[in-house]
């Protein structure tokens, strides 16, 4: 493929999205020449922020408020968001009527010139892609140092995918946060990153992939279609603590077309562990991942143990919100899945009290429960899953806890306000996706912000 691909071609972007996700594609593919047609099933009210983006752009039109079935069927290029299910109607008419159907991520692995560093997993990928990019950048320049410049996209979402392409050459890396949906979709075109790394693996998305095992078959992809390309070696990187991917290790080390490494958090160097400003073992496991592609593209120790004081986390990870009262308060809204929030739990000693619950995905919460009632003081619970929740920690017999559901994040702020003494933290880490009561998962956590620093101190 190539950009002149689409020119002159009618190209459909199916979902333009409230926060933009259609926007690349929509942009990249009216550059290229072609004719656009963005399709979405929100009406233009809802959409008007994303639209504005497109401003005086000729040759996009917009079909909202629904989907027509004609313009999957008369298109010639169908490029569709990748939370879209395969057997979405819509995608069924494209396929019947044979139109080429493809995904922004995928249009990228091929017009891409650079090297690409794809990360994955099921918590804590944003972070390690990050941390691996704040590495890279401050090496920038520094001898050895092989590559001209360092990008950050993805689904991070820090630069338009798309967009980058007229900004990268042979001599840039890029490091891309890549989903199951978007490995899974990588098959169609038998491309991979050069360098690819899984952080770990614990069930999420089973109400799109079916089983664990179809999930973690859609991640493997990303190691699965590595090959040596162009003379240049593929790096693979496996978490050692992690049982599947330390199995995928020993599988993909057998091979003669890469180099393959497993990384573990208690063997990170004492002096990084020092300079590193997150807290919790995960985080660890974090750095240890960004170490080992650091030192894969020649980033030496000492660069990388002089860049990690001036990395902050990011947004809605473990995000440091304000300290009220004695109480310190974070936002993990990031945090879809029982595994993540457990994970947070673990990252502190002090008395916790989270706020969990939200949109079922239809994954267990016997073990969050467990950690619940073991190690917090207290669980306010919000959403669809708030009963269920609050039934597998009631099984548990901790009559210490205090377990409490709330109809808003604004009534369970307040009950956590009432329940939490100095010196305890609050955590909002919800174990489940935000489509029940919000927009997405930022907006979720933005919510949550903006009522912790309306509390008011007492001194």
């Amino acid at each position: 493929m190539k950009k002149g691909f689409f020119a002159d071609k009618t190209v459909l972007v199916m979902g333009l999205g409230r926060f933009g996700g259609g926007v690349d594609a929509a942009d990249f593919a009216s550059r290229a020449g072609g004719k656009v047609i963005v399709t979405d099933l929100a009406d233009e009210d809802k959409l008007s922020d994303s639209i504005s983006r497109l401003a005086g752009r000729e040759n996009i039109r917009f079909h909202l408020g629904g989907h027509r079935e004609d313009d999957f069927a008369n298109a010639d290029i169908v490029v569709v968001n990748p939370a879209v299910s395969d057997d979405n109607k819509f995608v069924k008419i494209a396929i019947e009527h044979r139109r080429f159907v493809t995904t922004a991520m995928n249009i990228f692995f091929e017009l891409c010139a650079a090297d690409i560093v794809g990360i994955t997993g099921s918590n804590g990928k944003s972070t390690t892609a990050a941390l691996t990019y704040h590495l890279l950048k401050c090496a920038k320049g520094q001898t050895g140092f092989k590559y001209n410049d360092v990008y950050l996209s993805g689904n991070i979402g820090n630069e338009p995918l798309l967009a980058l392409l007229d900004k990268v050459g042979f001599d840039d890396l890029i490091v891309l946060e890549i989903s199951s949906f978007q490995s899974q979709k990588l098959a169609e075109i038998n491309k991979a990153p050069r360098y690819s790394l899984v952080t770990n693996l614990t069930p999420n998305h089973l109400d799109r992939h079916g089983t664990f095992e179809a999930y973690c078959d859609a991640k493997e992809n990303i190691f699965r279609l590595q090959k040596t390309d162009a003379g240049k070696k593929a790096y693979s990187f496996f978490n050692a603590e992690d049982e599947i991917t330390r199995l995928w290790f020993k599988k993909y080390r057998q091979l003669s077309d890469r180099e393959c490494a497993a990384f573990d958090s208690n063997n990170v160097n004492a002096e990084m562990q020092k300079e590193y400003p997150l807290p919790g073992k995960a985080n660890l496991s974090n750095l240890a991942a960004a170490v080992s592609i650091a030192k894969a593209v020649s980033v030496t120790e000492e660069t990388i143990k002089n860049s990690l004081g001036s990395f902050r986390s990011l947004a809605h990870r473990l995000e440091f919100i304000a300290e009220k009262n004695g109480v310190r308060w974070y936002n993990d809204s990031i945090s879809t899945t029982p595994e993540s929030s457990i994970v947070a739990l673990e990252a502190f000693a002090e008395p916790k009290i989270i706020i969990a619950g939200g949109y079922d995905k239809k994954l267990s919460f016997d073990e969050l429960a467990e950690k619940i009632s073991k190690s917090a003081k207290a669980a306010i619970l919000i959403g669809d899953t708030a009963k269920t929740i609050i039934e597998h920690i009631n099984l548990f017999g901790n009559n210490s806890l205090i377990v409490k559901k709330a109809n808003s994040l604004e009534e369970a702020v307040g009950f956590c306000e009432e329940i939490a003494d100095s010196g305890d933290v609050v955590l909002l880490s919800p174990a489940c996706a935000s489509y029940d009561m919000f927009i997405n998962f930022q907006d979720r956590g933005d919510q949550f912000a903006k009522l912790v620093r309306q509390i008011k101190n007492n001194y």
